[in-house]
């Protein structure tokens, strides 16, 4: 799923917050972040609680949600290559 991300000012900083849909997600929490072979992700836990892990893709500059947990249950994968199941 193609979402929208906003960083800090400089390039590679971490995700201050994303838009799904018409939704905006504040994040509160940098839970981690790795580096793939063509992308950067970012697990994060959201001001709504929920915990999210996002996608950068380099060479597109194109944000992309991977995976989604809602808040005291277990994760849902979105169907794309990268991380399955947050615990």
């Amino acid at each position: 799923m193609h979402i929208r991300v906003e960083c800090a000012a400089e390039r590679g900083a971490d995700p201050l917050r994303f838009v799904l849909g018409d939704h905006t997600v504040e994040v509160d929490d940098l839970l981690d972040r790795w580096y793939g072979d063509d992308a950067d992700y970012f697990r994060v836990r959201g001001r709504d609680g929920h915990l999210y892990v996002l996608k950068h893709l380099r060479g597109h500059d194109r944000w992309e949600l991977t995976s989604f947990t809602r808040r005291g249950s277990r994760g849902t994968s979105l169907g794309t290559r990268g991380p399955r199941v947050l615990h």
